[in-house]
Formats: C-alpha cells, sequence, structure tokens
C-alpha cells in the first residue's frame, strides 16, 4: 500500500476520516527511480493533498504544517507490506496484507483470518487494536 492511499481512505463503515495507520513492515522499490523522477518533473510536491503519513504516523502531519518540505521522493519508492488501518471513530481495524489494505465491511471479513493477524502481530501493534479493536480482538474473539 502506498502511504498516498491515506490520503483518500475512509472507514467503510462508519465514513470516518483520517484514518490512523500502523506499520509492521514495509518494503523499498529503489528501482522506480526513473518513474519518480519523470512524476515529480510534472507534480511539484507535495504530492498529498491533506496529510503526510511518511513524515509521521499513526496519524499524518497536515501538509500547510509541512509545505514542500515533504519527502515525496523517497515516499514512492517505499510499500506498506504488512500493517493496519485503524478508525478512531468506530474502534474498526483493516489489515494490511501483501501491500494490499483489506477494508471489507465487518460481514465481509473472515473472523478466524482476522485473528490470526492479530496473534501473529500483536507485539507490533497497539492494545486497542489488539485488545479493543472491532469487530473481533484477542480479548472478545
Amino acid at each position: 500500500m502506498k502511504y498516498r492511499f491515506m490520503d483518500l481512505a475512509a472507514c467503510p463503515m462508519c465514513k470516518h476520516f483520517p484514518l490512523e495507520l500502523y506499520v509492521v513492515e514495509e518494503k523499498s522499490y529503489p528501482e522506480r527511480e526513473q518513474q519518480i523522477r519523470e512524476l515529480l518533473e510534472r507534480y511539484k510536491p507535495p504530492l498529498c493533498e491533506l496529510y503526510c503519513y511518511r513524515l509521521q504516523t499513526p496519524v499524518g502531519k497536515k501538509i500547510e504544517e509541512v509545505g514542500s518540505a515533504t519527502p515525496c521522493a523517497d515516499c514512492l519508492k517505499i510499500e506498506v507490506v504488512t500493517g493496519v488501518l485503524y478508525c478512531p471513530n468506530c474502534g474498526r481495524w483493516y489489515p494490511i496484507i501483501d501491500e494490499i489494505p483489506r477494508m471489507l465491511p465487518d460481514n465481509l471479513r473472515k473472523r478466524d483470518e482476522d485473528l490470526r493477524f492479530l496473534r501473529r502481530y500483536q507485539d507490533k501493534l497497539p492494545d486497542k487494536i489488539v485488545y479493543e479493536g472491532k469487530p473481533w480482538s484477542l480479548s472478545r474473539g
């Protein structure tokens, strides 16, 4: 998942924006250098409109506070491989697995898969997700 996705992501259940981002693993793609140069020649930074999550997580830093000092060139080389998107409004969490955010409504989620994900990464995620998150958590199963 690209960090730029955070400028668009809203909770599918309550529609809250912005979400919080908790990164477990990132992957760098240095081979994108030429593409990034071309992109930045056409579009001047900042590329994100509202928040820069590369500078500050779990809640992004407002672009107006950052100005043109955003790390766009570095950010575009990086993907979030594993992590969680969290809605501070309704308490729901959505896993990021293999660079894909799994933002499904509760009735389409697979409880056993989500609980396995929580168990695997419980030491790298905040308690509000692991033990209090919705639609399920390790304390509520």
